[in-house]
């Protein structure tokens, strides 16, 4: 087939960039460059800024495709952007969405595709939830062929998942668990979580493309395992053979903590959450799909690299500062409550 992907070098898309290029598909990518040195054979590259539409359309030319696959898209407004480059150019249009948009608090532990979207807590998730009405009102109403994808924590070998970090990624965490230093988890690390490895993501979003029966659905993608925040941080430690010396503070405690990390969204809105999948619909129309990445081997292998690869250690000293902070912060208020 012939593929287009808005992106396609991020943590989701390359993983699918390097599974249809290994299957056969004539593959484009669409991006500025960036990160386009680690493409595989065969994949060719459309330099532009997608937010010149001018220059895209140009570029583009008479161009159609099987599927244009968006990756990047977080507001209406970038969608409206690109009905308007790839109505009548694409026989689909794949949109990756979140899991996030799912309702909090849950009305049931198994997240189904039924599931509301309803997120008051975190603005980037109800923005994903404004793309996909946007999306399928174009597909009722005009016949563009969307099919919606909701990952929710998909992560690749180059920064190992964590309920809260900086804004330098992972590293910093990785790094105070080296040390020695206590480790902030939220809650007391036993709620469930889910997490996807961009490998196995990959398996499943390839059925759907070029699948006349992905038109008009929508659909998560996800692992069917289910394990503890605990289970997460101790892989880790376990990878860099160390005790994993954890501090547990309260998600709402973190929230009022760490407002220039907006985790009022990123953990009462998502990871504070215990999740769930049932991926019975995906697996319908893609029978073969089977995650096989454990957390544990992902996240060990995933560390192995990160440590292999200099470049992937981003010091984050401002984070490392925050943490220290909080937890002198929560000592000194349990040494005030136990002394009256």
């Amino acid at each position: 087939m012939k593929v287009l992907f808005i992106g396609g070098t991020g943590t989701i898309s390359m993983a699918i960039t390097r599974l249809l290029a290994e299957r056969g598909d004539e593959l484009y990518l669409l991006n500025r460059g960036n990160r386009n040195a680690c493409l595989p054979a065969g994949v060719k590259t459309i330099t532009a800024d997608i937010n010149d539409e001018q220059d895209v359309l140009q570029k583009l030319g008479d161009m159609t495709f099987d599927c244009v696959g968006e990756f990047i898209g977080f507001v209406p407004a970038q969608l409206e952007r690109d009905y308007r480059l790839f109505a009548g150019r694409t026989k689909q249009f794949i949109y990756i969405s979140s899991a996030s948009a799912y309702q909090k608090p849950l009305q049931n532990y198994l997240i189904t595709e039924q599931t509301p979207l309803e997120n008051p807590y975190w603005e980037y998730s109800r923005n994903k939830k404004a793309c996909e009405e946007y999306l399928f009102e174009r597909y009722r109403q005009d016949g563009f062929p969307v099919t919606v994808v909701r990952p929710s924590h998909t992560y690749d070998e180059r920064s190992v998942p964590l309920g809260v970090h900086g804004k330098g990624g992972s590293w910093q965490v990785v790094k105070r668990i080296m040390q020695g230093k206590q480790v902030i988890i939220h809650g007391d690390g036993t709620s469930l979580w889910t997490i996807t490895h961009n490998s196995d993501f990959a398996k499943a979003y390839a059925g759907l493309v070029g699948n006349p029966k992905a038109i008009g659905q929508a659909f998560h993608i996800t692992t069917d395992e289910s394990v503890s925040w605990n289970t997460i941080y101790g892989a880790i430690a376990e990878a860099l053979g160390v005790e994993l010396k954890p501090y547990y503070v309260s998600s709402e405690m973190l929230a009022a903590l760490g407002k220039d990390y907006d985790l009022t969204g990123s953990l009462i809105g998502d990871k504070a959450n215990s999740v769930v999948f049932d991926n019975s619909k995906v697996k319908a129309l893609v029978p073969d799909f089977k995650a096989t990445v454990s957390a544990t081997d992902g996240i060990k292998a995933t560390v192995k690299n990160i440590l292999a690869h200099p470049e992937l250690q981003n010091d984050d000293d401002e984070f490392d500062a925050w943490c220290d902070k909080v937890i002198s912060v929560c000592e000194k208020a349990k040494e005030d409550f136990y002394n009256g």
